[in-house]
């Protein structure tokens, strides 16, 4: 999903030539993945002649739903373990805990 958001629209093709600079990965891995993503509704294809090509990110980029399937996932739905997890792993910068807690009192 990176190689996507950053390219804005990509072919497999294109995909796959950018993890294939940073790690060994096999063209059909990158085409079943795509498509999983396409299924899951994080990605949208575009009807092209020639190789399958994505259009822009689905709405929110997927951000939003492979969040929220990763919730449900590893934290049975609930976010407050993540949460707490992110803070006592203490990876945050003291500004993003005060954005952090500015976005909460803001809910």
């Amino acid at each position: 999903m990176k190689v996507v958001w950053q390219l804005g629209e990509a072919t497999v093709r294109d995909v796959y030539e950018d993890l294939l600079e940073r790690r060994k990965i096999a063209y059909t891995t990158v085409m079943t993945m795509m498509k999983v993503l396409e299924g899951k509704g994080h990605l949208r294809k575009r009807r092209t002649i020639g190789p399958m090509s994505t259009g822009p990110p689905a709405r929110g980029g997927g951000r939003q739903g492979m969040v929220r399937e990763f919730v449900d996932r590893l934290f049975d739905g609930a976010a407050h373990p993540l949460l707490v997890h992110l803070v006592e792993d203490r990876r945050l910068t003291k500004k993003e805990l005060e954005e952090l807690a500015r976005t909460i009192e803001k809910a």
